[in-house]
């Protein structure tokens, strides 16, 4: 296969972690005999002080012209402390997900025996907790009319039947996939926005009889995956909520460093990890480069290459199990690991194998 990628490193420890992601993909591509091509962009606060622009158009274009985009992070405090800043790296984000039409974001949670003592959480609750999360992507609040005076400020939740059937349809057929559960996750009490989502998902709901699909208030979702992570498949919801309860569900993993996520629809799909920027390790290799690693593995199993994706998840535990780990996810006494370091071994790994 000819794969050509784009590749957005970004800010903070996205170029860290990036480097240790494209060793991997080169190294499974070597193993397996694809020619990988690949051509780097700039984006975020990068990209803002470069030229102006958080996601410029030659970006742009680099995305477009390639069969996936792979990307680390953005997001620098000097943005994020200037309330009256007019241009932020987060809105090259955003510009990457409406202008490449990334309507789907897939956030798998999944646990690894060999780290459950890491999550806050009762080991008996987490372990074996295997769900994705389906957040909506180019709607809501994130994209509606927006205004803000000294005075008052609001945000429109905007959605349309065509955006709202069109990620319920991905949500229905992972389940599928699956174990054939899905939930729809909604604040129909409350919104009306919401009140559209599920009257909606009733409508398409006798077109999957295979499938158990419950509706849960937000709320009572978030108190769900805390309580009972297991209980869940597939969860399906809007922009906002999916913001806040794919970031909930990294603590039943026991670190944001290891949750991978692909952002998929109508052009080039985009992999990347759940996580921020962290400036404040910038430069140190510490930063855990996992969840970079397993958006790769996201990526060749998007393309149907799933003996890929399963080598590089087979190197991923196999370097968690012998403790190969960065400082945050570490066995109290276990040696020192950087992010270099755990790259290097996984792609030792994997051209061992």
């Amino acid at each position: 296969m000819k794969l050509k990628l784009a590749v957005l490193p970004g800010d903070g420890i996205g170029p860290e972690i990036m480097e240790q992601g494209l060793a991997v993909t080169k190294a499974i591509c070597e193993k397996f005999g694809h020619e990988l091509s690949y051509e780097y962009a700039i984006c975020g606060a990068d990209a803002i002080d470069k030229v102006g622009d958080p996601f410029p158009e030659e970006t742009y274009k680099v995305c477009m012209e390639a069969d996936a985009v792979l990307f680390a992070s953005v997001g620098d405090p000097k943005f994020d402390n200037d309330p009256n800043a007019k241009v932020r790296p987060e809105q090259g984000l955003l510009a990457m997900r409406k202008k490449l039409g990334l309507y789907a974001n897939i956030r798998p949670v999944t646990t690894f025996d060999s780290l459950v003592h890491k999550s806050p959480l009762k080991e008996e609750l987490v372990r074996g907790a295997d769900f994705i999360c389906i957040r909506e992507l180019t709607g809501g609040m994130y994209f509606g009319e927006k205004y803000q005076d000294n005075d008052k400020a609001y945000d429109t939740n905007y959605y349309t039947r065509p955006e709202i059937e069109r990620i319920l349809k991905v949500g229905f057929e992972y389940a599928m996939k699956r174990n054939r559960h899905l939930t729809v996750v909604d604040k129909a009490n409350v919104l009306a926005s919401s009140r559209l989502w599920r009257q909606i998902a009733q409508e398409m709901a006798p077109n999957y009889p295979e499938v158990k699909t419950d509706y849960m208030y937000v709320d009572n979702a978030s108190m769900r995956m805390i309580q009972e992570p297991k209980f869940f498949d597939v969860m399906v919801t809007e922009n906002t909520f999916g913001d806040i309860l794919t970031d909930e569900g990294s603590c039943i993993t026991g670190s944001m460093g290891l949750l991978p996520s692909a952002s998929t629809g109508e052009h080039t799909p985009v992999f990347e990890p759940i996580h921020g920027s962290w400036p404040q390790a910038k430069g140190q290799n510490i930063a855990n480069p996992l969840a970079q690693i397993l958006s790769v593995a996201m990526l060749f199993e998007y393309f149907d290459l799933k003996e890929e994706g399963a080598l590089i998840r087979e190197a991923v535990d196999q370097s968690l199990n012998q403790n190969i780990r960065t400082p945050e996810i570490q066995v109290e006494g276990g040696d020192v690991y950087g992010t270099k370091e755990v790259g290097e071994w996984i792609v030792g790994y994997i051209k061992n194998k």
